[in-house]
């Protein structure tokens, strides 16, 4: 997991090495719509998509200060 402050916004980088792929995921929620939808709700953007073996997602967040 990667964080940066940055002047204007706070950006979260999530990468895995796709080990957990074959294993059946827990359901109840969302997924990436619902995280895109909350990021886009806050003025930010979110961006996922696969990374070699595995995925990254990548999201970034207006800071307090520079929220609509």
């Amino acid at each position: 997991m990667l964080v940066d402050y940055l002047p204007e916004a706070l950006r979260v980088v999530l990468t895995d090495d796709g080990a957990g792929a074959a294993q059946p995921a827990p359901g109840g929620g969302n997924g990436l719509p619902g995280m895109r939808a909350r990021a886009t709700a806050l003025g930010g953007a979110l961006h996922a998509a696969p990374d070699g073996t595995g995925f990254r997602v990548t999201a970034i967040l207006p800071t307090a200060e520079e929220r609509p």
